[in-house]
């Protein structure tokens, strides 16, 4: 993951409870998430209930009858609206005279999150054949640990937490921090509790047999209401249609001969849908639970991207955001120029001290390059000339940025060397600070000039040309030529005739850094390399050294630092297979494509459907799954986003509003998979559905529900 800290969650095993993360269960509405064990409970390790990067909840413990419940089963609901969990109750203990033997009380835990609150109901029902007293409690805290140090960042001073304040059924915490900001956590309870303390609230409830009792709580920053059923059930409703319309935005894919597969989509549409939020500016995909619920660049860019063809309303989204967040002066703590575009923002109280540079942070080499790439193809896919047009300063600001404090060296190529010892040293998507390195394993001296950045801006350049066509601004020959120039360089200097592959990265010196890396497979997604040069490569990424059997892995096997268990030295992240797939499939190699997009299906089911930040690069072994690494983010934005690129490179499917055209591009379907329906794409004032459907061997295109003027063009 793109952040400066994602080095020390690679060390993250010092922990168990921090490697336990996979674990862990997570609910995000908004600025708000909560993550939990499966019991529903928080234990102030690496979960919690977080608003604005400010743990507000650290603890909160169900007990029944003085023990941990025995858990039946838990999860969260197919929408990622709820979370449930069944248990039943150990033996209890003696009241008057008699105790309740195990598992005659039934004990649901549901909760969800809505506006910023937490809300929980305990459903408690007695299947025993006798009246029960049954003693439930609540232990409970609130540290106010930024998100920062939840991670294990260390701090030197802290504000002061205050005493809690108790009110019949309440519980108010409040923490005056450094920033001079107060910030507060209100705990209540719909029953009064038989005996409330700062830190515990214990309840005993008479239930006769075969009745049901129900508790509700909540917990929230900023007000204190009194928890009942109605305002349970309003606001579950609430929730639940809101995630619905998030869902219906754009286009729908199903597959209807292979549920797996489209248990796949479900879900991954479901957590881009959770993981969105609704800003001011419009919709914006924030990067991942539990370290990056908050807007990052790269990651927001990247996942607009995937998922453009079926809805640009996220591109739009990122791309007005990010504007309004351009860098306009120089900052060595912030990695700041002007004209560049935000890798990060942080809400909580490190960031806001300066005590980290992420409130407003810039140490992205790439995101610029993105923002400008993604700002041509979101015109192209969508004819919105207007959105471009209001953005076009900020887009002429970001070449500039290019153009000038991007090649810090005046070569030509994108390169990056840290303004501070508190930034990442490492600035493309693989930003571990192991991750660029040499044959010999030595890492290069700066600037660094990584290979799949120079295809990045090779895609900015071209953007820039056609814009300022469509915009009737010019010619686009200027921004035309460079990119050309980009191209020639990078076939010049980046190129490896012996191993037919590209150098990850340039270093100071000039020298090609010859490590074997999966950057080479976002190169080929940029259209850059020659197509006898991108042959090689998509033969070398397929093969043994680089594919595990569950998509390409980060690092060849054999090269120095491979480790398959390491953040970006050998394991497997599903975005980086996916360009890699769209890539090979721009250049026509549709089979390696379709593999790939088998194989990243396959460890989609070992994961319930949920595909992980990433995985260990492990060889595949027959009848086992692939194995999980520890503190990956799940849900993850570009993860559950690749698989709507990968279908729409195995399809063909590029379309050209400008034009008023969709154009197919000799389709295929994974194995298995006979039939699939783009229904509802949208393309200018026009839309259609998209039926594919396997015939004779063949796949066919059939264009059904069309409305407005649009062509569609198959082309073999």
């Amino acid at each position: 993951m793109d952040d400066a800290y994602s080095t020390s969650m690679s060390a993250a095993g010092e922990s168990a409870d921090v490697a336990g993360l996979s674990q862990l269960l997570a609910l995000k509405s908004g600025d708000t998430f909560l993550v939990a064990d499966a019991w529903g409970d928080l234990r102030g390790a690496a979960d919690g209930l977080f608003v604005a990067d400010t743990r507000i909840l650290s603890r909160f413990v169900l007990t029944i009858g003085l023990s941990k419940p025995s858990r039946l089963t838990s999860g969260v609901s197919a929408d990622n609206v709820f979370f449930s969990c069944h248990t039943t109750n150990r033996p209890l203990p003696p009241m008057g005279g008699r105790s309740a033997p195990a598992g005659v009380v039934h004990v649901e835990r549901r909760r969800f999150l809505w506006e910023g609150r937490l809300y929980e109901r305990l459903r408690m029902v007695n299947h025993g054949v006798d009246d029960i007293l049954l003693p439930i409690a609540y232990d409970y805290d609130a540290d106010f640990a930024d998100i920062f140090q939840v991670r294990g960042t260390r701090r030197e001073r802290t504000g002061r937490v205050a005493e809690p304040e108790l009110d019949g059924r309440r519980v108010a915490f409040s923490y005056h921090g450094l920033d001079d900001r107060i910030r507060r956590t209100c705990l209540a309870f719909s029953e009064p509790p038989h005996k409330l303390t700062r830190r515990r609230a214990e309840f005993m409830f008479s239930l006769p047999r075969g009745r049901r009792q129900d508790l509700y709580v909540e917990c929230g920053a900023d007000r204190c209401e009194t928890p009942d059923g109605d305002r349970f059930r309003r606001a579950s409703v609430e929730a639940r249609l809101h995630m619905r319309r998030k869902r219906r935005r754009g286009a729908s894919l199903r597959g209807p001969r292979s549920p797996r597969f489209n248990d796949w989509l479900d879900q991954s549409r479901a957590d881009i849908a959770l993981l969105t939020t609704d800003l001011d500016t419009g919709p914006y995909p924030y990067a991942g639970t539990p370290w990056f619920s908050t807007p990052f660049g790269r990651d927001g860019i990247i996942a607009a991207w995937q998922m453009l063809w079926l809805d640009p309303s996220l591109a739009r989204g990122v791309l007005t955001y990010l504007a309004g967040r351009q860098a306009t002066e120089t900052s060595a703590f912030q990695d700041s120029q002007p004209g560049k575009i935000m890798h990060e923002t942080r809400q909580g109280e490190m960031s806001a001290l300066g005590e980290v540079p992420f409130a407003l942070y810039y140490g992205g080499v790439d995101t610029t390059c993105l923002f400008v790439a993604l700002a041509g193809a979101y015109a192209r896919r969508t004819g919105d000339l207007e959105t471009v047009r209001a953005i076009w300063p900020n887009l002429q600001a970001a070449a500039g940025w290019m153009a000038t404090c991007g090649d810090s060296n005046g070569d030509g190529l994108i390169d990056y060397a840290r303004a501070a010892e508190t930034g990442l040293s490492n600035q493309g998507w693989k930003d571990s600070e192991d991750s660029i390195f040499d044959r010999d394993g030595r890492f290069p001296k700066g600037p660094v000039a990584l290979v799949e950045v120079q295809g990045y801006a090779f895609m900015a350049w071209r953007a820039m040309a056609d814009l300022e066509r469509l915009l009737n601004l010019g010619d686009g020959g200027a921004y035309a030529a460079r990119a050309e120039a980009v191209r020639s360089l990078v076939e010049d200097r980046f190129w490896m005739p012996d191993a037919g592959f590209y150098a990850v990265a340039l270093d100071g010196d000039g020298r090609p850094c010859e490590a074997l890396t999966s950057n080479a497979g976002h190169l080929l997604f940029s259209g850059l390399p020659a197509p006898d040069r991108a042959r090689q490569v998509s033969r070398r990424l397929m093969s043994g050294a680089f594919r595990s059997g569950w998509g390409v892995r980060t690092l060849a096997e054999g090269q120095p630092r491979y480790n398959p268990m390491s953040y970006h030295n050998g394991s497997v992240w599903p975005h980086d297979v996916a360009f890699a797939a769209a890539g090979m499939a721009g250049y026509g190699d549709k089979d390696a494509a379709r593999l790939l997009l088998e194989e990243l299906h396959e460890a989609a089911t070992h994961f319930h459907n949920r595909l992980p930040e990433l995985f260990c690069g492990f060889p595949k072994s027959v009848g086992e799954p692939p194995i999980a690494y520890p503190v990956a983010c799940l849900p993850q934005a570009w993860a559950a986003g690749s698989v709507f690129l990968m279908l729409q490179a195995a399809l063909g499917v590029q379309i050209d509003a400008i034009e008023g055209e969709v154009r197919i591009h000799d389709p295929i379907l994974p194995h298995g998979l006979d039939r699939l329906t783009a229904e509802s794409l949208t393309v200018g004032d026009a839309s259609l559905d998209l039926h594919f459907s396997r015939v004779d061997g063949h796949v066919v295109v059939s264009p059904r529900n069309r409305t407005g003027p649009l062509r569609v063009t198959t082309v073999r």
